[in-house]
């Protein structure tokens, strides 16, 4: 105790530092807390309800449209049954015209024969008057003068008059039909004209219509082209929700992960041993405990102090292998101190050092497998004798490395 205590300042000093430095060599990388992370959920939450937002934007606008859209189909409806009715109509029209047709038809035939009919009765009218004359010779009134007596007169003329009378009642009848006739036929040729004019209505209506319809469906036809547009606006920014829910989804899982890795960096804080799920092997073969992780009198200082490792002593030149799968943070010498020492950051929150070495096989940034061969014992830096001085920290602070390897 005495020789280390007249040891000069300037060594106490460096190897002091030489302490200091080993006690904080870099065993992990930086992670985002719990705390971060949960900044982070929160910004994607209010992200997401920007993005509900606008889905229920487009929704409503969707809605809106659909409504207007189902307005017009049921327009177009209602205008294609008025085109139905006006077609049904028209049919009638023209079945009507064609009863009116036929009727004229008949009333042309009943015509026809009254004044056939007519002809004929004047035909014997003029034979009977012919007959009279006897020949052609004289005329009517001469055959009246004809008569031998006053009673051969009378006769005469009771005879012409019942002739003119009986000629002149079928005349007169025949006169009747024919201006009956003739005013049917007037009748029905005005109704045809009707007729004929509603149908030209109809038809022009039918082709009024058929615009409105046409521009109707043009109208359906846009909206239904707005309505796929707001769907795949929809499908669009649900897409970018499910994108975000899955951000969301994964960033809770990272925020479940840094709670429990700050768990466990507080349990290492308390001095207790967080648990590992992952396969730790022995860094050396043949190796004899000389000292445990803990506090310790140091065997050069001469004083109390932290031991943040175990001291494995074990032959010179005995082969050093990684203890675990990871990346070599650091391949170093460190005088007055570790010496030549390898530190590994297995990517779990878990790093392992390894010092004193007499020379390693690393390279910083370098992969290695577990069990990799990365050097050989030695005693380089502040050491009494060949061992390894082999070192786990979680979160920066070191437990005990006699927890994970057996």
């Amino acid at each position: 105790m005495k020789k280390h205590k007249k040891r000069t300042p300037r060594i106490a000093a460096l190897i002091l530092a030489a302490v200091v430095a080993v006690s904080g060599l870099p065993v992990s990388a930086g992670a985002a807390t719990s705390g971060e992370i949960q900044k982070e959920i929160d910004a994607l939450k209010e992200k997401n309800k920007e993005i509900q937002a606008q889905i229920d934007a487009v929704q409503s606008q969707y809605d809106a449209n659909y409504s207007d859209m189902a307005d017009i189909v049921a327009q177009k409806e209602a205008i294609d049954q008025e085109i139905s009715l006006l077609s049904t109509k028209i049919e009638t029209t023209n079945a009507q015209i064609s009863a009116y047709s036929q009727l004229i038809a008949d009333t042309q035939d009943e015509l026809d024969s009254a004044e056939e009919e007519l002809r004929a009765l004047s035909e014997q009218h003029r034979d009977r008057v012919r007959a009279m004359e006897e020949g052609g010779s004289v005329s009517y009134w001469e055959v009246i003068f004809e008569a031998n007596s006053f009673t051969d007169l009378l006769d005469r003329l009771n005879m012409m008059q019942e002739i003119s009378d009986a000629d002149q009642r079928r005349l007169q009848e025949m006169r009747i039909a024919a201006d009956i006739v003739t005013a049917t036929q007037m009748t029905l040729e005005s109704e045809k004209t009707d007729l004929e004019a509603t149908r030209e209505e109809l038809s022009a209506t039918e082709a009024q219509l058929e615009i409105k319809r046409t521009e109707s469906d043009g109208v359906l036809r846009e909206l239904e082209k707005k309505s796929e547009e707001f769907e795949l606006l929809l499908e669009q920014s649900e897409m970018l929700q499910d994108d975000l829910m899955q951000e969301l989804a994964a960033k809770e899982k990272e925020l479940k992960q840094a709670k429990y890795d700050e768990y466990l960096a507080k349990l290492a804080l308390q001095g207790e041993n967080p648990p590992s799920n992952a396969s730790w092997v022995t860094p050396v073969s043949g190796y004899t405990l000389t000292s445990p992780f803990g506090m310790r009198t140091h065997p050069i200082l001469g004083y109390q102090r932290m031991h943040n490792g175990i001291d494995m002593a074990c032959a010179q030149g005995t082969p050093i292998y990684a203890t675990r799968a990871g990346t070599v943070t650091t391949a170093s010498y460190q005088a007055g101190g570790a010496g030549y020492y390898v530190s590994i950051n297995h990517l779990d929150g878990f790093s392992s050092v390894y010092m004193h070495m007499t020379n390693y096989v690393v390279s910083a940034g370098q992969s290695v497998s577990q069990g990799q061969l990365i050097g050989y014992v030695g005693s380089t830096g502040l050491s009494t004798g060949p061992h390894l001085h082999f070192g786990i920290s979680y979160a920066g602070t070191y437990v005990n490395p006699l927890a994970y390897i057996y």
